[in-house]
């Protein structure tokens, strides 16, 4: 079983990266999905201000990897090779690495980002100031550890041949 996480800046395209992943036979496990279930169970609003508190409630009561090694257990179970969606804090980072998983960070230019994130209007975009970058979560240094980074300032193809360079390099084809 070979598990990936992906970690990356709002707008990178890491949806893009997991969708490419999906594709090629990867099992997907969504933090943002674990987390909007408890949003649910909690009757918050669906937004991003929601993800960070429930995220950072979850972490403080069960530890700070709590989310990752929620969604490795359920991959682990079912024993496919796996990607693990939004990796968020240093914990989990640590956490998924120490189980022998790799992680990806994706970015790309702020702009690129921006515009992005303008064209989907998801309702987890609507970010105010103070979610930007809450608590534990630190994305930058997420990113710093990451295995892998992938630049997605082109096209969708040139960031699937991004990410096969990758699968190679593990030995995945």
């Amino acid at each position: 079983m070979m598990i990936f996480g992906i970690t990356g800046t709002i707008g990178s395209g890491k949806g893009t990266a997991v969708q490419h992943l999906k594709e090629v036979g990867f099992a997907h496990y969504s933090a943002r999905d674990f987390l909007f279930e408890e949003v649910m169970r909690r009757d918050m609003p669906r937004n991003r201000d929601s993800l960070n508190a429930v995220g950072e409630s979850l972490r403080a009561t069960h530890g700070p990897s709590y989310v990752v090694d929620a969604l490795y257990e359920r991959a682990k179970q079912v024993g496919d090779d796996a990607v693990i969606e939004s990796v968020r804090t240093v914990g989990e980072v640590e956490s998924l690495k120490s189980k022998g998983a790799y992680l990806i960070a994706v970015d790309a230019e702020p702009r690129t980002r921006y515009d992005r994130v303008l064209w989907r209007a998801s309702d987890t975009d609507r970010v105010s100031s103070e979610s930007a970058e809450s608590g534990r979560m630190n994305i930058p240094a997420c990113m710093k550890r990451a295995d892998f980074t992938v630049r997605n300032d082109g096209t969708v193809e040139e960031l699937h041949r991004q990410v096969d360079r990758i699968l190679a390099t593990v030995g995945r084809t």
